[in-house]
């Protein structure tokens, strides 16, 4: 027997721990309905602080917690680790990658979306996205090992080969990390390293189009290059990356060598979406009715950036986690008002305003047509994003992580993990020609150690 088959009130089953399934999850806490939110893993991660995980600021602990955790007050919610993989809609069954099958009355599809390389997936391995605790921590290993690599070829050798590193795209995220990065060869590391010079370190970012930060108004978007600009990262517009290699990446016709490459460009909805079976855009978003249902099925919501939906000026809805909480209070809302005999009410997206951070105390935001940039606009990010952080331990943790950082310029998650030499073939940070050079240097030093 099925686990739906055995519960009397409405089952309504929740894919995805994401904003939208967690705040679809904590509007139904404690109702007259039983809850199941299946995810692939078991913590909740703030998407808008990862770069700050890529970038040594904060640890994953601190911009993470378990879903169970935040949901364990909810007595009418189970949490089950697992992963969906297709739909009976006719049966009400989601069915899971091991065969599992589980009943539903209502379905809430909200598995989000991952970075999307335009058909070029073979360069997700050399140039890695941010979506996960999973790619920030990759990030953080690949950034701070080019600059202990460096140090390893300058000590062995004499000289080092110059640091670069490149971010493709100018959206929020890559205009965050384009400016973290900075910051961290020229403040946070500045003093630690004894043989190279960390403020020599190129940071590029290309963008295709004519301004970072697109989705802004064109005078903040100025603000944020002139602020990257300030921190040392080389702004490149109308520029498209078309080819990533080990070691380099190809600008229109250059080729640009650079130790490490982040992407920061292109977002693809769940595949999960096309197994419901009805149509989606290019990107995989599932086209939804103004209730954020799928057409034919009034059971079956998909919402946040699985979702398709303009708002009332044609504009598609941003995606973007206040659209995605809201798709999900919505939701939820709308299946109570059924188990009430009330009509639903349709999505209206509510634009509470917009920021992007480009470092210390650089940042721009664009909130209800009034701009900001410079240290206010950093300041109203600051507190904003603490406010929605998960749980009272995370936010005084990441405030605590911060005033230290804005004092000292230090960065206290600088620890590089997993197996350095397998990435130091996979990065190609020493070059062949130096391995002679290093070699006769080490035997020397061990030579002159055996003697004395």
């Amino acid at each position: 027997m099925d686990r739906g088959e055995i519960m009397n009130n409405p089952k309504i089953i929740i894919i995805g721990g994401g904003f939208g399934g967690l705040w679809a999850a904590k509007a139904l806490k404690n109702k007259a309905v039983d809850v199941t939110l299946i995810d692939r893993k078991n913590h909740h991660t703030f998407q808008p602080l990862l770069y700050q995980v890529a970038t040594a600021v904060l640890s994953p602990g601190e911009i993470a917690s378990p879903i169970r955790r935040i949901l364990h007050s909810a007595k009418n919610i189970e949490v089950i680790l697992g992963e969906a993989s297709a739909f009976d809609k006719e049966g009400q069954f989601v069915i899971l990658a091991d065969g599992s099958k589980i009943k539903y009355d209502y379905l809430i599809a909200a598995a989000g979306a991952r970075h999307s390389y335009f058909g070029h997936d073979d360069w997700e391995t050399l140039a890695p996205g941010l979506k996960t605790i999973e790619d920030a921590l990759e990030m953080r290993r690949r950034v701070l090992l080019a600059f202990e690599l460096a140090e390893r070829e300058a000590y062995l050798t004499g000289s080092h080969k110059p640091l670069n590193f490149v971010v493709v795209g100018g959206g929020p995220t890559g205009v965050e990390l384009a400016g973290a990065i900075a910051g961290i060869a020229r403040q946070a590391l500045s003093k630690d390293f004894k043989a190279i010079d960390t403020t020599e370190a190129r940071v590029m970012l290309f963008e295709g189009s004519d301004r970072v930060l697109g989705t802004f108004a064109e005078d903040l978007s100025a603000k944020a290059k002139t602020q990257l600009e300030d921190l040392g990262v080389e702004v490149h517009l109308n520029s498209f990356v078309t080819e990533i290699e080990s070691g380099r990446v190809k600008v229109g016709e250059n080729w640009i060598e650079c130790d490490v490459v982040l992407w920061a460009t292109g977002v693809a909805a769940s595949p999960i979406g096309k197994a419901l079976g009805v149509e989606t855009d290019k990107a995989g978003r599932v086209f939804v009715q103004p209730d954020l249902t799928i057409p034919g099925y009034k059971n079956i919501f998909v919402i946040g950036d699985m979702a398709s939906i303009k708002q009332e000026n044609g504009e598609p809805v941003p995606g973007l986690s206040p659209a995605a909480m809201q798709m999900g209070n919505l939701t939820s809302a709308n299946i109570l008002r059924d188990l009430k005999n009330e009509p639903r009410k349709n999505f209206r997206y509510i634009d509470k305003g917009t920021m992007a951070t480009i470092g210390r105390s650089k940042a721009i935001a664009d909130i209800k047509g009034w701009h900001f940039s410079g240290f206010i606009a950093w300041l109203m990010w600051l507190f904003l994003h603490v406010v929605f952080l998960i749980g009272f331990r995370n936010r005084l943790y990441v405030l605590l992580e911060w005033f230290w950082a804005y004092l000292s310029r230090e960065r206290s998650a600088r620890l590089i993990t997993g197996n350095a030499e397998e990435l130091r073939h996979a990065l190609h940070f020493l070059e062949a020609d130096h391995s002679e050079t290093a070699a006769k240097t080490v035997k020397e030093k061990q030579s002159s150690k055996a003697k004395a």
